[in-house]
């Protein structure tokens, strides 16, 4: 379970570090139209109403970590560029590019501490490597769950100097922002990193052998010792057993 989970989780996990989709808002933008010229009003009205002159955009902006994106919906219009401006400088959002990059690189070690104490080329595992690995991938999720938290709790705050403040031009209209994909793929990511590594770290435990009958302050195994009441029993037998 932890050799599966721990990949598995860290892969999420740096999807959703590398997508632009952290949080989401819509926009729409009045555009002038094409349409007829406008007719006059009757005597004692005012001007005329042009039908269509006026067009709704609607605007598609997604914010990460380290990209930002603007699309036109229903269109091909679409362009992305690193975060820059106060967005950049918000000091929760380098915390979350601090925790998220260290969530990584702790995941990995673990993943390759993992490997090397399993040894399942081997009869017998490294159990206290094992479970520093499977430590470092738990510490690593809930680094992971830290950032989430931290930016999903100011989500319609960052980069905002001034409460209210529009988070991009003040000719653009206000935004409703709202948590994107990619936050849920981070929280089931970290959420599988915590319980992989769990695994790793729990389930190592040192095998204890039968203790005899005569002497059970001593342990015996009936391959290695020598307890009588245990090897002359004609229903044991012994197996060997190779990965």
């Amino acid at each position: 379970m932890g050799i599966v989970f721990a990949p598995l989780g860290l892969v999420l996990v740096f999807t959703a570090a590398i997508t632009p989709q952290w949080r989401e808002g819509q926009a729409r933008l009045a555009m002038a139209g094409p349409g007829p010229p406008p007719r006059s009003g009757l005597k004692g009205q005012g001007p005329g109403i042009r039908p269509g002159s006026v067009e709704a955009l609607l605007l598609l902006r997604s914010d990460g970590l380290w990209e930002s994106c603007l699309q036109v919906a229903q269109s091909e219009l679409k362009q992305c560029w690193p975060v820059a401006g106060s967005y950049q400088r918000d000091p929760r959002v380098r915390l979350a590019q601090g925790l998220v990059l260290t969530s990584l690189f702790l995941c990995g070690t673990g993943i390759v501490l993992a490997c090397i104490g399993v040894r399942c080329w081997s009869d017998l595992p490294l159990r206290g490597v094992a479970a520093t690995g499977g430590l470092f991938v738990v510490l690593a999720g809930l680094l992971s769950l830290s950032a989430l938290g931290v930016y999903t709790h100011n989500l319609g705050r960052l980069g905002m100097e001034h409460p209210g403040q529009p988070i991009n031009n003040p000719k653009f209209p206000h935004l409703s922002l709202r948590p994107a994909g990619s936050l849920y793929f981070g929280w089931l990511g970290s959420c599988i990193q915590v319980l992989g590594g769990s695994a790793l770290l729990l389930s190592f435990k040192r095998p204890r052998c039968p203790s005899c009958p005569s002497c059970p302050e001593l342990p015996a195994c009936p391959m290695c010792c020598s307890c009588p009441e245990i090897n002359n029993r004609p229903e044991t037998e012994v197996y060997e057993v190779s990965c």
